[in-house]
């Protein structure tokens, strides 16, 4: 990632923090003047978006920092260790809203002062939906999981919201207050699925998972492409760790070939991935004809000088 990206990412992540907490002052109010506890669920969800923007703002400042002696790969993984821990803080805030909602099914009660309620609680909506918008494409851009994640559960907390004032608009018009604890759990399971979403994904990037199709098949056309004066490519191996991405594979050359040319070609192969995927880290390994070729093998375009 650039200095430029890197710094985006960074001030997006801080910036996130009063802007959960904002937003939960809102929730909180909304519930304080109507009682409400299918908008306390809605608040209790919102906490959690608070300590997950200050552990994805930690996470991302300690990724960002430079391969050192003890992790000469970098830290870029500490995203996804911030990503587990927001998914299971949502599993947590899901077991809470249970617990607060059940025994209202037996002693449920209309809400008080609803409209000033629900319109505060619709505002809080509309600040999280603009940026939660903000920070999925920021994540996207800059291959940033925690934010991506960040992004991901505030949209999710969106939707939450836009059933609760649904429901909420029903018990209105209905009279039947015990929707709204049945709406309150209705929010914690979705968000109880949320929480294993983004846990399985964050688990998937601790796991090395191989880089996405469309970012392999632009590792292998730009191999293809410089890996001209070599007989073939094979073995090539992806992996992403957050916002870096792993390159290697093995370059076979003819067994005649002088090491200084074949050091030529890979600081050309090198050169254009890192033109394609700013920061990529690469490992070649140069062989001989005579080694028999195994793994993902990349056609080595001829027609060039």
């Amino acid at each position: 990632m650039s200095k430029n990206g890197n710094h985006t990412v960074n001030r997006l992540a801080l910036v996130g923090i009063p802007m959960a907490v904002f937003v939960l002052g809102l929730k909180m109010l909304a519930w304080w003047v109507t009682g409400s506890v299918a908008l306390l669920s809605d608040a209790l969800e919102s906490i959690v978006n608070v300590v997950a923007a200050v552990i994805a703002w930690g996470a991302i400042r300690y990724a960002s920092r430079p391969a050192d002696a003890d992790h000469p790969f970098g830290h870029h993984k500490a995203e996804y260790l911030s990503a587990v821990v927001e998914g299971v803080l949502i599993v947590v805030a899901a077991m809470l809203i249970v617990q607060e909602a059940v025994p209202k099914l037996w002693a449920p009660s209309l809400m008080e002062q609803p409209v000033l309620g629900l319109g505060i609680n619709l505002a809080a909506s509309v600040i999280n939906t603009v940026w939660a918008t903000i920070l999925i494409r920021a994540g996207k851009r800059h291959r940033s999981p925690a934010l991506l994640a960040d992004g991901h559960h505030i949209m999710s907390d969106v939707v939450t919201s836009a059933g609760v004032l649904v429901g909420l608009l029903l018990v209105l018009a209905t009279g039947y207050a015990i929707l709204d604890p049945v709406i309150a759990i209705f929010v914690a399971v979705n968000i109880l699925f949320q929480g294993w979403s983004i846990i399985s994904n964050s688990v998937n990037g601790l796991m090395d998972h191989a880089a996405g199709a469309d970012e392999e098949a632009a590792i292998k056309q730009t191999i293809a492409e410089n890996a001209h004066g070599s007989l073939g490519v094979h073995d090539l191996k992806t992996r992403r760790a957050g916002q870096a991405i792993f390159i290697e594979f093995h370059l076979v050359v003819p067994a005649r070939m002088a090491v200084a040319d074949a050091h030529e070609i890979c600081d050309r192969l090198e050169a254009a991935l890192e033109r394609v995927h700013q920061g990529a880290q690469i490992a070649i390994h140069v062989e001989p004809e005579t080694e028999k070729a195994h793994g993902i093998k990349v056609k080595v375009e001829r027609n060039r000088a």
